[in-house]
This record gives C-alpha cells, sequence and structure tokens, in this order.
C-alpha cells in the first residue's frame, strides 16, 4: 500500500501523476509508512457533474425499496470481507473491538436502513409525509406534504476514528434518498475508506454514479457546490465553522463536530451497587475503545461529592486487571495506540491545559508507556502513538476549561458534585453534547435530570442493573436513534433511522384536486376519480389492481338483538350498548349504541369476497376511528377503496392499503379506517405459506 491510494471518480479509478504533494500515512504502533495520500489534479468539478447526471439517473430509476434492497447487498458483499477491513484497521490502532464498532457497525447501519426502507417507505419514489389537509369546503382543494429527493450530491467530509462507520452511516440514508455520494476520508485512515468503496465498487452493484472517493485535499470543491448539494462534516467545531463560510447558498451543511460529553453517576448509585459497577465499566470501556477517540467518549465525568476516590480506585483496578496496551496485531491487546504521533501530542497538549487550568492527574501519565509489540514483546515504542489512559480531577468542576477543552484521547475530568441541580448545570455548561449517561435506578433522579438536561443533548442513556448488560453503552450511536447534537455538538441529525434519509430530500406543500394529488403521489385522497365497474377489487391481482378501484356495500340494519347478542358473545357490556337511561346520560350517545366493533366486523362482512384468490391476509386496521354514534334501527354500508399498492420486490405478493369508510342511512361517516392486506401479484403467483418473510400467522389471522 506505498503507493499513492487512489480516487475513484467519475467511474474510473485515478491517481495524480506524480506524487510531489503526496502526504506519508503511517502505522500507528510502528511507524512504517502505510500508504501516501494525495489528489493533487483531481477533476473534481468532473466528479460532482457525473453524481449530477450519470448518479442521478442511475439512482433515480430505482424506488425506496430497490435501494434499500441493493444497501442489504452492499451489507453482505462487506460482511465477506471484513477480515480484510480488520487488518487494515490495525495499522491505525484499532484492536478487534474497535474494528467491530467501526466495520460491524458500518455494515449494521446498511442493514438497518435497508431494512427500515422497505418497512417504513413506500416501494415508490415520492414520500407522502401525514395526512392530507382539507383547504375547501367542498373537498375539491387539499394540501399534500411531499418529500422528494434532492437534484445534487451528497458530499461527506470525515474524521479519521471511524473510516467505515462514519462514512457508511451518511451514505445509506443518501443512497435511500436517491442521492449520489461523494466520499472525502481523513488522511491518517484514507486507506481504509478506499478498500470498503473497491469492495463495492468491484462488486458490481453499484449504480453508475452513486458513490465516489477522492482521497486527498479538495481545494475548490466548495466553489463548484450549488443548490441541490448537500455537505455532512465530521470534525472540529473550528474546521466546520470554516467550511460552513464556503458553502454556497442553498447548500444544506449538516455537522457533527466536538463534543465535551458528560457521565453523571447518581446519588444513588453508591459503591457496591449494581449501578456503580456499570458506571466504571462504561466509564473504561469509553476511556480505552478507540483510545478514547469517539465523538461520543465520555470527557466529563460527574460523580456525587465523596465519591471521587471511590471512583477513581474502581477505575485503577478495572485498568490493572483488564489492560494491555500494544500493537493490535499481538492477541492479548485490548488498546491500541492513537491514529498518529501528531495526534497523541495534540492530546498531550490538551491534557497539560487542563492541567494549566488546575487539573491534577487521578490516574495515568503523560509518560510513554511500555506496551505489547506484534511479536509478543514487551517494551517502549518510540515510533507508536501510546498513552495510558488518564483521569483529571478538579476542585472546582465549574472551572471553565474542563467544559471547553477535549483531549481527543483516552483522557476524562472527573468532576464532584452536590445536588441534581448542580449536576445539571455542569452537563449544560459543555455547551451543548452528543450523549449524556446517567447510572441511577431511581425514577425520580432521572425524571429530574432529563427534565434539566434533555434540551443539551442528542441522546440521553439511563443506565441501570435492569439494562447493563444489555445496553448498547455510552458511545455507541445506533442508526435507529439521533446521533447528533445541539450547539457545540454541531446541532445536526446524522442518524435517526427515516429522519436521517428525509434530510436528504425536500419538503414540498402540494395543493391541487384530488384527482391531482392522487396522481402526484400515488395514493389515492377522497374525493378522486373511483372505479367501481367491472369484478370485484379482491377478485384482481396487483398485476390488475389499480388505486381507486372501489367497491360500495349495500346497507344493513342493526337491530337491538345484535347489539345484545354481540354483548354477550363478545363479553362487552359497557353499559352504553346495555343501559338505556345511562347510556342517554353520556353526552356523546343518544341512548344505546351499537359496538363500534360490531360495526367493522359487519363492515369486514359488507366488503369481503369469501372465495379463494389474490387476497391472501387481512393484517391489520390502521387509524380508527369511530365518528357518529349507530342507535338500533339505524343502517350502516361500506365503501372500500384501494388507496395504496405496495409491491414486494423479493416476493411473489405485495401490500394493499384499502381505505374504508361506514356510512349510516343519512351518509353521516360513522367511522373510518385503513385496512391492510397482502395480495399475491399475479392470480396464481402465491400461496398463503410461501414467502420466508411472510407476517407471523398469529398478526395475519
Amino acid at each position: 500500500m506505498t503507493g499513492i491510494l487512489p480516487s475513484y471518480l467519475s467511474g474510473t479509478w485515478w491517481t495524480p501523476a506524480d506524487d510531489v504533494d503526496a502526504v506519508d500515512v503511517r502505522d500507528a504502533s510502528t511507524g512504517e509508512t502505510v500508504a501516501r495520500v494525495s489528489a493533487e489534479g483531481a477533476d473534481l468539478p468532473g466528479a460532482l457533474a457525473h453524481a449530477r447526471t450519470v448518479g442521478q439517473a442511475a439512482l433515480g430509476a430505482l424506488t425506496f425499496h430497490q435501494r434499500a434492497l441493493l444497501l442489504k447487498q452492499f451489507a453482505l458483499v462487506l460482511t465477506e470481507r471484513k477480515e480484510e477491513l480488520y487488518e487494515l484497521s490495525r495499522h491505525a490502532g484499532s484492536t478487534l473491538r474497535d474494528s467491530l464498532g467501526d466495520v460491524d457497525g458500518g455494515i449494521g447501519v446498511l442493514f438497518t436502513y435497508a431494512s427500515k426502507g422497505r418497512r417504513e417507505l413506500p416501494n415508490a419514489q415520492v414520500y407522502v409525509d401525514g395526512a392530507p389537509e382539507p383547504l375547501s369546503k367542498d373537498g375539491s382543494f387539499l394540501g399534500q406534504h411531499v418529500y422528494t429527493r434532492l437534484p445534487g450530491v451528497a458530499v461527506q467530509i470525515n474524521a479519521f476514528n471511524f473510516p467505515v462507520w462514519g462514512a457508511l452511516e451518511k451514505f445509506a440514508p443518501a443512497f435511500l434518498a436517491g442521492v449520489p455520494t461523494l466520499v472525502k476520508p481523513a488522511t491518517p485512515t484514507a486507506y481504509i475508506a478506499e478498500a470498503w468503496v473497491r469492495m463495492l465498487v468491484e462488486s458490481g452493484l453499484v449504480p453508475d454514479g452513486a458513490l465516489q472517493l477522492v482521497s486527498g485535499g479538495v481545494p475548490g470543491l466548495f466553489d463548484h457546490l450549488r443548490l441541490g448539494d448537500l455537505v455532512g462534516f465530521t470534525g472540529s467545531a473550528d474546521t466546520a465553522e470554516r467550511l460552513r463560510a464556503q458553502a454556497p447558498d442553498g447548500v444544506r451543511f449538516t455537522r457533527e463536530t466536538d463534543s465535551i460529553n458528560a457521565s453523571i453517576l447518581g446519588p444513588d448509585a453508591a459503591p457496591g451497587t449494581p449501578e456503580f459497577d456499570a458506571y466504571v465499566s462504561q466509564l473504561v470501556v469509553e476511556l480505552t475503545a478507540k483510545a478514547g477517540q469517539k465523538c461520543t467518549a465520555i470527557r466529563r465525568a460527574l460523580v456525587p461529592a465523596g465519591a471521587v476516590d471511590a471512583l477513581v480506585d474502581a477505575v485503577r483496578e478495572k485498568l490493572d486487571r483488564r489492560l494491555v496496551m500494544g500493537d493490535p496485531h499481538a492477541d492479548a491487546v485490548t488498546m491500541g495506540p492513537l491514529v498518529s504521533l501528531a495526534q497523541r501530542e495534540e492530546v498531550l497538549r490538551q491534557v497539560a491545559a487542563l492541567r494549566a487550568a488546575g487539573g491534577r492527574m487521578l490516574l495515568g501519565s503523560m509518560a510513554e508507556p511500555d506496551v505489547v509489540r506484534a511479536d509478543g514483546t514487551t517494551g517502549p515504542a518510540p515510533d507508536g502513538a501510546f498513552l495510558a489512559p488518564i483521569l483529571v480531577g478538579f476542585d472546582d468542576p465549574a472551572t471553565p476549561a474542563v467544559h471547553a477543552i477535549e483531549a481527543f484521547g483516552p483522557v476524562a475530568s472527573v468532576l464532584a458534585y452536590d445536588t441534581l441541580a448542580q449536576a445539571a448545570d455542569l452537563v449544560a455548561q459543555g455547551g451543548g453534547s452528543l450523549v449524556t449517561s446517567v447510572a441511577t435506578h431511581d425514577p425520580a433522579v432521572a425524571v429530574e435530570l432529563l427534565s434539566r438536561i434533555g434540551a443539551f443533548n442528542g441522546r440521553v442513556l439511563f443506565l441501570s442493573r435492569e439494562n447493563a448488560r444489555t445496553s448498547t453503552g455510552h458511545g455507541a450511536p445506533v442508526p435507529h436513534l439521533v446521533h447528533g447534537g445541539p450547539g457545540r455538538a454541531g446541532g445536526g441529525e446524522e442518524l435517526g433511522g427515516i429522519r436521517a434519509v428525509l434530510h436528504h430530500m425536500q419538503r414540498t406543500a402540494v395543493q391541487g384536486s384530488p384527482d391531482m394529488l392522487t396522481a402526484l403521489t400515488g395514493v389515492w385522497h377522497a374525493g378522486a376519480a373511483a372505479d367501481r365497474g367491472g369484478r370485484h377489487p379482491f377478485r384482481k391481482s396487483l398485476a390488475e389492481l389499480r388505486v381507486g378501484d372501489q367497491f360500495a356495500s349495500p346497507l344493513r340494519a342493526v337491530s337491538l338483538e345484535d347489539i345484545e347478542t354481540f354483548a354477550h358473545f363478545t363479553g362487552d357490556t359497557f353499559y352504553a350498548h346495555m343501559d338505556e337511561d345511562a347510556a342517554a346520560a353520556n353526552p356523546f350517545f343518544p341512548g344505546r349504541v351499537a359496538h363500534g366493533y360490531l360495526l367493522v366486523s359487519w363492515a369486514a362482512g359488507l366488503f369481503v369476497d369469501p372465495d379463494p384468490g389474490p387476497v391472501l391476509a387481512n393484517y391489520g386496521l390502521e387509524a380508527l376511528r369511530f365518528v357518529t354514534p349507530v342507535s338500533p334501527g339505524d343502517e350502516i354500508r361500506v365503501t372500500l377503496t384501494a388507496k395504496q399498492i405496495t409491491p414486494r420486490e423479493t416476493d411473489e405478493y405485495g401490500e394493499v392499503r384499502w381505505d374504508a369508510v361506514i356510512h349510516n342511512q343519512r351518509d353521516e361517516i360513522v367511522a373510518q379506517y385503513d385496512v391492510l392486506t397482502l395480495v399475491a401479484k399475479t392470480a396464481g403467483g402465491t400461496s398463503a405459506a410461501e414467502p420466508a418473510d411472510r407476517p407471523a400467522a398469529e398478526a395475519i389471522a
């Protein structure tokens, strides 16, 4: 790998004509050259143009579900070759445990978005947001919010510490949204980013122009960005501010920056409690994982006054038992070096600044430690970027420096507090964080702290004896939840399930007639044209069914005997159905009324076609609302309309959402809801037992 690291631009691998400006990247343990990095002369405007044209066209031809399936295939490709990524990561100081967070974590993001994309997004290219808004009395004018993909490029500028996860957690939502990505990795670990990009490119699965990589500097790149492009940045707040100032108007800029994260030991979590033990274990993990080079690591350990010595002793004891520093190529090593000697010097400079502000060393040393070498011997490693874990104590927990200086390594400050209010104030002094954790078994402590610190954090983890073993931990973002934070942390949301996908799309309020909104969204809107001709909609496969196909039932009378039979048969003898005087005294009812679930059951009997056919199962109702009470002697009818059709890409069936409305004989709406069914793609396409990922039988019976 000692040659110039190539870039992947405009569909080809490219390297500079010469290496004059190349930067040497060295093994973090031995100092040996691993790769040389330069992008001098790269055609960045051409790469952006390639993404906006070829990449946009390729991704635009796919639906959300098709993109989601590709994400799953990408995850499988990287899973098969992750051992190669582990080996490369060792050169950057990552132990196997570190690589599980980076490599497997990144693969997990791909799997998660592949799953969520198919479960939570339509098999379409437009995402409908919320219910339509009626804008006229007669229903002829509606408003609907929709999301459509941005027409540009998602440029990601990444930090050195997570070259796989940090890139894939930006790539997956962008890809699912249909926006091409240009990856700019940090130089110290660019060779790891190049490896996973090469693996995906070699698979032949990546649509043309959907993924590009620039291995090296990107001077002038921002001059070529425009409305519709995005920048996702991870790194220091200073660099983020400088880059944001360069971004043209209209370019979305998301940043995840410095974060002086805190962890609070609750007043109830005394030594000897499971919460104290969990707090100590978590603090040790955050000091040693990735050698503390994590944006989510604990930088401020807040403990009750009087508990400082017990905490430091417990951390020291656990480190003495479990910490083995050295080259990650040695099997026994549990903590590797920092990414480079330059990073080690920067961390030591920040520790010195903390000490100059009044900090005292509670644990650890600034000296170079003896470590385990790759050959198993122990001794000094002058060319390695090793640093033992450090705890710094402060007599005054409000010392400004401790809430402003981030030593981006195995370093945390220990601060004593007297009250929960003071602890919350100390959290707030960090200026906004990605995460704060709280170890407590007392719900009252949790309630008070969340009310005080929630506004200053993107995520708050409550650690207790019930979840200590199952918790993903203080420093582990998950793709389902927001990764980002307010204030100093950048104010962005790089993850958060489908929220992150929508960051790559534009939310637009569309106004028009029901017919027009139906055409624009692919979802039938009340008042749009409906087709009651021909066969019953339940006799149509997905190949034949169309949005707007409708069935209207005849009326059915409701008698007092029906109500009483249903009440005794089900055991639902609520007074509104059984006691005339009590029901009449209720402000919502004119007297005894029919059960809502009786009406829904009858509605099914009115619209269901009973013979075997394309409709395979009913697997639920959504948004059920009872609007008008039905009295004995009333009549009801139901209108069923195909509202949304979602074929499944890998199965011989799909999902159909039906708009169901029950009216009485006076044409008043009695109830309305959505019926969800599974329907075969073709008339003889499947049977109820076939697809392996069919919902569980009990869920659709």
